[in-house]
């Protein structure tokens, strides 16, 4: 297939397999809502589908069964009006497959699959049977499937114990773009702006395609932050409602843990969540893998201890930014990002956003480093204060340690120039490695890396500094 999409380049290899494949194909493209789906579908096939059939959302199934009798119509050039079940609506499917030649690929594209499985219907079985008793045999056949309700895609077809189980031949799961392919794809609409611009953009969008398209490339960043959050108008301004309320069944318990996670920027253990949100047992499981495989919120092993819980952080930009202002700003002003714009608020959220944008890049700081193919682990460290050992409490957000024995204690700072490390920052760099030696009582080297947009001005004076990387390292691809 002929295809010119920026940055999926591994996902249209998948599907390029599958086109050649001597087996049916069964392909299910899961990922975070607006992150693309539907476009890398459509645009890799150039809509050529012998079935396309859209999931509604919150319809009853017998909407559902009639919307899909519509669609069969239209393909097949077979008048259906609609079906009695989920059974019958494929059961016209496949009899309308039969027609079509032998000679290629059969291609049947289902969007937002989990949408069609309404409250009572028997969708899932249906697809079992329908994908048991005859497309897996035909060997021509390719099944594309979306979902961004990704849990339900998870349960019901991934992890599924019946008919479905491993009948999955390929998953692609389709992730925000980084700084590099957001840089690639902004460029590709002629943008002029520079990696500073870039970055600033990427602290609200966060790589999602859809919010990345509604960008004029012409206004500043902040002109665009304006129009698409706090304009009358704007766009992105009731957009945490959909996102939310779209993907998870019930949308309350997951917003709640996505808004403390929010309060809590350093990041909270399961048990902290637990003892905050009042949620517990399975049901605070199934929230927080479901936020995970829906891209809201990372976790990751603190260092020294892998008996110690896991820290849990809000990692999904747009909604970092909803909470932090949009959700605050009951006042629509057309110039509020611009007239707030050195506010010390405004610089808070930018140093503590800069450094999740590091967290979800640490595969190119590697590349700078030099280790990308070396064995390492990326953690997170935290340590309480010691009052019998004289030690003042300390927290590392990113560490990365090697397998031979050096470890990254990264610092993260954002500025509009060259950083500046004052003599009393060295001191407290200082006590906290102190720190962290005791309380690991690692016998690896740490060293200190600073991840800045302009480096350290200041660097030869310190000798704490074992490396840097920059805003233009940040964006490798």
């Amino acid at each position: 297939m002929k295809h010119n999409l920026i940055a999926r380049h591994h996902e249209c290899e998948v599907l390029d397999q599958c086109m050649t494949s001597d087996q049916s194909e069964f392909v299910i493209v899961g990922g975070r809502r607006r992150i693309g789906k539907t476009y890398l579908v459509e645009r890799y096939f150039n809509g050529q589908f012998d079935f396309k059939y859209v999931g509604g959302h919150n319809l009853r199934m017998r909407d559902q069964l009639r919307y899909f009798a519509q669609a069969l119509t239209e393909y097949s050039h077979t008048k259906h009006t609609t079906f009695s079940d989920w059974h019958e609506a494929f059961d016209a499917l496949r009899e309308y497959l039969k027609t079509l030649p032998r000679d290629r690929k059969r291609i049947i594209f289902i969007d937002e699959m989990p949408w069609m499985d309404s409250k009572r219907s028997n969708f899932v079985s249906a697809l079992e049977y329908f994908w048991n008793a005859w497309a897996a045999s035909q060997y021509d056949i390719v099944l594309v499937a979306t979902g961004s309700a990704t849990s339900w895609m998870t349960d019901k077809i991934l992890r599924n114990r019946g008919g479905l189980h491993n009948r999955v031949t390929r998953r692609i799961y389709l992730k925000p773009f980084t700084l590099g392919e957001t840089e690639e794809y902004l460029r590709s609409k002629n943008a002029s702006w520079d990696r500073y611009e870039i970055l600033q953009g990427y602290m609200f969008t966060g790589g999602v395609p859809f919010y990345l398209n509604k960008l004029n490339v012409t206004d500043s960043v902040s002109q665009n932050i304006d129009r698409l959050c706090f304009a009358p108008t704007a766009d992105l301004r009731n957009e945490f409602e959909e996102l939310f309320h779209a993907v998870f069944p019930i949308a309350d318990s997951y917003i709640h843990i996505a808004r403390v996670l929010s309060q809590h920027h350093e990041g909270l253990t399961r048990k902290q969540i637990e003892q905050i949100t009042k949620i517990n047992g399975s049901n605070l499981t199934r929230i927080l893998s479901n936020l995970e495989i829906c891209d809201f919120i990372g976790k990751r092993v603190q260092y020294g201890n892998k008996k110690t819980e896991m820290i849990y952080r809000l990692i999904d930009f747009y909604t970092l930014f909803y909470f932090r202002f949009i959700e605050q700003n009951v006042v629509l002003d057309t110039a509020w990002w611009q007239n707030h714009l050195n506010d010390s608020s405004v610089a808070a959220w930018q140093g503590l956003t800069f450094e999740v944008i590091c967290m979800e890049h640490h595969q190119q700081i590697k590349k700078a480093l030099g280790i990308s193919g070396m064995a390492t682990s990326v953690t997170t460290w935290r340590a309480k204060p010691d009052k019998a050992n004289n030690l003042s409490g300390a927290q590392i957000d990113m560490i990365i340690e090697r397998v031979d024995r050096l470890v990254h204690l990264c610092e993260m700072k954002f500025s509009q120039a060259q950083y500046i490390i004052t003599k009393d920052y060295d001191m407290r760099l200082r006590e906290r490695m102190s720190v962290f030696k005791f309380v690991t009582k690692t016998r690896k080297a740490p060293v200190y890396t600073f991840i800045t947009t302009y480096g350290v001005k200041n660097a030869q004076s310190h000798s704490i500094i074992h490396s840097q990387v920059t805003i233009d390292d940040l964006f490798a691809l």
